[in-house]
């Protein structure tokens, strides 16, 4: 009986042509395990008998659901939300006399680019449409490894020392006790730092809303080093200026396309490049510094809160880059794809700038607990000219094998070896080492440049939105404080910001002069002290 069953079910489930394949290979339509054993049964998990439980024996359904289960990999912190586009970057300017990195060597040279766009603060599956910063990261798949230009379309930031950022996207995040993302934690945290006017007021402007990713600029925020053949370096700042005209969504408008559609920015670029066939690009702007001009200004060039405007220091076009296609598999390309500004090539090194420093570490990192040791052999992510020929080893997700019993450097059994012409440059030090803050702080001038530069109804929009957004905090004093930043950067801000967020004026105007004499007395301290442990190294 028990013979003349197993007979009738198979003859059930597998039918003569299921039958008749168990004796071949794996034809290439037949679905597989990951081993790329065929697949028998994708619709009914292995039972004891029609009626009892299912059993753990079935690989088939325990493999299926564990991937399932781990399909997500951790979000990242910040820039959770984005969307990758894939083009070149053509160089028009030949500057190899200033640096050796590879795009830059000849007028007319193009390197392959991978640009992924984002939200900063907000999760992976936010509505593109909030208030945010919006990333703007370029990776150069160069003949000299991968470079990583990571910025944002603001081109200035909210502080200007690492040790602040985990406190300042904690303020930004929602509550750990309500899940709320809440003005009164931003703003309470904003209360203590000044420097962030400039960012603030950008970001309470439509500039914080942009229509689309095409049609905004961006900058590497941050002061870079081009470095020669020699070993001498300047600073540089680059800046992406769109072809595409700047559109940015008022408030009101966000709101009515986020009803609309949650991901505008996304469908834009799919719409536009991926299904129409368009192309969208930017020009490269460079800016430059000499080393010994860094103390030439009231401010601190180095400084992530300042752009260097270009009245004193002119930027020239340099390159341009093309964006053409979208990615194959968003997971596979955009999701996986890993930025981090320590990506460096020979010809470009880091400054001093204390944000900066402080990235070196943070982005790589991520990538590293995100994805793994091994993020770099992602397709994505690989250097797609250069052999990647060190001894680091194994870790998860290790797909290349070798052969080779030498992994270790220096050794005479292998001829592994450094090439002292990309070391990096030296920079003269001076000084102890040291906790103190910028002297050169002028928190409110460039906000205020800014907030004169927007059109009166651009003007009027940053004024409800921040003053809106700042009316629902409690405290009259973290009111007060904020306003009083404003006020400093340009007197009919601050009041506009004010009267809406209901600050008394009184209160306004005396906190914007202590605010001032504070900033002047912080800054003649850490001046002397800079100066007195400059001397003692001398």
């Amino acid at each position: 009986v028990r013979t003349s069953m197993k007979s009738t079910l198979t003859k059930f489930v597998l039918g003569g042509v299921a039958a008749s394949m168990l004796t071949l290979g794996v034809s290439a339509d037949t679905l597989t395990r990951q081993n790329g054993a065929p697949v028998g049964d994708n619709q009914n998990s292995q039972t004891a008998g029609p009626w009892g439980p299912v059993l753990l024996q079935d690989s088939h359904l325990i493999e299926k659901l564990a991937a399932f289960d781990r399909e997500r990999i951790p979000e990242r912190v910040v820039h959770a939300r984005g969307t990758g586009v894939y083009g070149y970057y053509e160089n028009l300017v030949d500057l190899s006399d200033e640096t050796l990195a590879a795009p830059f060597q000849s007028a007319g040279k193009k390197t392959d680019v991978f640009v992924r766009f984002s939200s900063v603060v907000h999760g992976h599956l936010s509505p593109e449409t909030l208030r945010d910063p919006r990333g703007f990261a370029v990776k150069f798949y160069t003949e000299q490894g991968n470079w990583d230009l990571v910025g944002n379309n603001f081109p200035v930031f909210f502080i200007r020392d690492a040790i602040k950022f985990p406190d300042m996207v904690h303020a930004f995040k929602p509550s750990p006790v309500t899940n709320k993302q809440e003005p009164k934690r931003i703003f309470d945290f904003f209360s203590h730092v000044p420097e962030s006017t400039h960012t603030l007021t950008m970001l309470f402007s439509d500039y914080g809303t942009p229509a689309s990713y095409l049609n905004m600029d961006g900058s590497g925020v941050h002061a870079f080093k081009f470095v020669d053949d020699e070993g001498n370096y300047k600073y540089v700042k680059f800046t992406w200026k769109s072809n595409q005209p700047i559109k940015n969504f008022t408030n009101e408008e966000a709101m009515k396309v986020q009803g609309m559609d949650m991901q505008p920015h996304t469908t834009d670029i799919y719409t536009r490049i991926g299904e129409k066939g368009e192309t969208a690009s930017w020009d490269l702007y460079l800016q430059e510094l000499e080393p010994e001009q860094l103390d030439d200004f009231e401010f601190n060039p180095l400084d992530t809160t300042k752009i260097w405007p270009e009245s004193l220091v002119p930027a020239k076009k340099i390159g341009r880059l093309v964006l053409n296609r979208v990615p194959d598999n968003f997971f596979e390309e955009t999701e996986q794809a890993a930025f981090a500004p320590s990506n460096l090539i020979p010809g470009i090194e880091p400054s001093e700038d204390r944000m900066l420093q402080g990235r070196l570490f943070s982005y790589a990192d991520t990538q590293r607990y995100r994805l793994g040791v091994n993020a770099y052999r992602i397709p994505v992510n690989a250097p797609k000219n250069t052999v990647i020929n060190n001894h680091e080893q194994h870790g998860q997700l290790r797909t290349t094998s070798t052969a080779r019993d030498v992994n270790y450097q220096p050794s005479r059994r292998l001829d592994l070896n450094e090439d002292p012409a990309f070391r990096y440059s030296s920079k003269p030090l001076a000084g102890m080492t040291q906790q103190i803050p910028f002297y050169k702080e002028q928190n409110f001038k460039q906000a205020g440049e800014f907030f004169r530069n927007l059109t009166k109804e651009g003007q009027k929009n940053l004024i409800s939105n921040l003053g809106g957004a700042l009316a629902s905090v409690p405290e009259e004093e973290i009111r007060v404080i904020i306003s009083a930043y404003m006020y400093n950067a340009d007197k009919d801000y601050g009041a506009g910001v004010a009267k809406l967020a209901k600050a008394p004026m009184s209160k306004v105007r005396q906190t914007a002069k202590d605010l001032m004499e504070q900033q002047a007395a912080r800054a003649a301290k850490a001046k002397q002290v800079a100066e007195s442990l400059t001397a003692l190294m001398q």
